[in-house]
């Protein structure tokens, strides 16, 4: 008997709990704001986050503000021409107001979505307390489980649903194919990412823009920046994408342009060397010397830590001026050569290559805003000395063959990785390793100061693009 009691409790439980959840699922209501329709909805199952979406510009930015797991959903459906063609020209709108607006939607979203979860999950749990009933599950047990069970799914969503703390740390998304759909989600994004308001002004005046003057958009305020991919490994497939996601600005290649450096492969140098405005390039433990005559013959800038390669062979100087950036590279000390016949030397940076680094970067320090270079390891003991005493002007340190993208700031120093520009390669796609690059941001001066990096990683397989950015704080303790 207690058997049985306990297994129609525990139905009438499951019944009251699975309605609650189904009815979160479905139900969506729309609202109309001063700018156009918002459709409401909620998505159980999820960590917990306040979602705005653009589906116009597949766009969206994601808050980790809900206590509740689920995502609580903002798309945005409909514009009014009228009021974007007004912010578009110029015409600031009344975040305040507009953010009123979004806070009373929330609310009248919640106030509906309680009495459809309190209806439906009593509804079935009446139900199955009324199919269960019996000795063994008599009504006056039965129902009040269904009412409890209710009353706690109300209040869960009374107290873990609407947005609680600071609205902070922006997440940015696309769900599109291609970088660029990333990249120009990024350059309407919000640089603060500190109060609500400010993200709403920033996303509506973007939005706007990119709305009402689609060819105009991206050239005004637009900060100097430049792109780091790495490690394309001959993957053809990935140069379209490259192309688009570059545009203005120079492309810096931190080595593994190809997959062994050899004159079959490099006859990509030159479309490649038409990428960005200009090409920088060092070599990776995937490349050859050849590779780099012929990008320098191309009219890449290739970098080598004796001096940038020239056309006819010779070397020039070490430091060179880039978009008005003072830059030096290393070439990889595993690059493979012709006169071995490109085999593979190695990848591992060893402790006397890692002084060797060192001591080349000691006395630039002060001298260059950027260093490219291809394996992080080779860096370690040089980041480890600018950590200890950081240089006396922002210094950048740009490498790659890891596949996986990172960042870390401290005083004055700047350390960034893109990831994989062709996904590890086209032999390793199976591995399923996103596509990525990086974005670096400065201000307009004539001093290097870094100020946003923006990472971009998409999934080989479905196509899903993810961009996040950060500002970077060079200040003492950063990172």
């Amino acid at each position: 008997m207690r058997l049985r009691r306990a297994a129609a409790v525990l139905l009438v439980l499951l019944a009251t709990g699975g309605s609650a959840v189904g009815a979160l699922a479905v139900f969506s209501v729309d609202r109309d704001l001063t700018v156009g329709t918002i459709r409401l909805s909620a998505d159980p199952g999820h960590a917990g986050a306040l979602d705005i979406y653009v589906p116009l510009v597949d766009w969206g930015v994601r808050f980790d503000a809900v206590r509740l797991p689920a995502r609580l959903s903002l798309d945005l459906r409909a514009l009014d021409r009228a009021a974007v063609a007004e912010v578009a020209r110029g015409r600031e709108p009344d975040v305040e107001a507009l953010r009123g607006e979004a806070e009373d939607a929330i609310a009248s979203y919640i106030r509906l979505l309680l009495a459809f979860t309190a209806a439906a999950s009593l509804a079935l749990g009446v139900l199955s307390a009324l199919a269960l009933r019996g000795r063994a599950a008599p009504l006056r047990l039965t129902l009040p489980v269904a009412g409890g069970a209710t009353a706690l799914a109300c209040l869960a969503i009374v107290f873990l649903l609407p947005p609680r703390g600071a609205i902070e740390d922006p997440e940015y998304y696309a769900n599109g194919p291609d970088i660029p759909v990333a990249l120009r989600a990024i350059d309407q994004a919000t640089g603060t990412a500190e109060t609500i308001s400010q993200e709403l002004n920033d996303q509506l005046v973007g939005l706007a823009r990119l709305i009402a003057a689609p060819d105009e958009r991206g050239t005004v305020g637009e900060l100097p920046h430049l792109t780091l991919a790495s490690d394309l490994h001959n993957n053809l497939l990935a140069l379209p994408t490259l192309e688009r996601a570059v545009r203005k600005g120079p492309l810096f290649f931190a080595g593994d342009l190809t997959s062994s450096g050899s004159p079959f492969e490099v006859a990509l140098t030159r479309r490649v060397a038409r990428i960005g405005d200009p090409f920088v390039f060092v070599t990776g433990n995937h490349d050859s010397d050849v590779l780099a005559r012929r990008l320098a013959a191309a009219g890449a800038i290739v970098l080598t830590e004796r001096g940038r390669l020239l056309p006819g062979g010779g070397l020039g100087d070490v430091v060179v001026n880039v978009d008005g950036l003072r830059v030096a590279g290393y070439s990889d000390p595993f690059e493979r050569r012709r006169g071995e016949r490109y085999r593979d030397r190695g990848s591992e940076a060893t402790e006397s290559q890692q002084r060797a680094f060192a001591d080349w970067l000691r006395p630039l320090a002060g001298r260059v805003d950027v260093v490219m270079t291809h394996s992080p390891a080779l860096t370690e003991l040089a980041v480890e000395e600018l950590r200890a005493d950081p240089p006396a002007r922002p210094l950048a340190i740009l490498t790659g063959h890891t596949h996986e993208p990172a960042l870390r700031t401290s005083e004055n120093l700047v350390e960034m990785n893109g990831g994989t520009v062709g996904g590890g390669g086209t032999g390793n796609l199976e591995k399923d390793q996103p596509f990525g690059l990086a974005v670096l941001a400065r201000e307009r001066s004539a001093r290097f100061v870094p100020l946003l990096a923006d990472t971009v990683q998409i999934d080989a397989q479905s196509g899903a693009a993810k961009a996040e950015r950060s500002r970077l704080d060079l200040g003492e303790g950063g990172g």
